[in-house]
């Protein structure tokens, strides 16, 4: 199944910090036989509303293949990594 992330990293991180996280995060997904098929990198933007006292964040989107059953593994390993603030996993539907 074709799934999309969205997730949002404090705005405190350096450069390297900022990039061992990405990392870390499609290397999850890799691991649970996934493949990652696009990623789209916004940079920092402004939030709609403060989270953890944080009014900005970097935004990262990626489209991956990913087996149904690995999701809420990958949605508990977001929730425990302590840098990202938010994240949304939606399953793309296919034409």
């Amino acid at each position: 199944m074709t799934y999309e992330l969205i997730y949002i990293i404090r705005p405190t991180l350096d450069e390297q910090t900022l990039a061992t996280v990405k990392e870390k995060v499609e290397k999850h997904i890799t691991g649970a036989n996934g493949e990652i098929t696009h990623r789209d990198d916004w940079g920092k933007r402004r939030l709609a509303y403060p989270i953890q006292k944080f009014t900005e964040g970097f935004y990262t989107v990626l489209q991956f293949n990913f087996p149904p059953a690995a999701v809420r593994d990958l949605e508990r390993f977001l929730q425990l990594t302590e840098e990202v603030l938010r994240y949304l996993v939606t399953r793309v539907e296919t034409a």
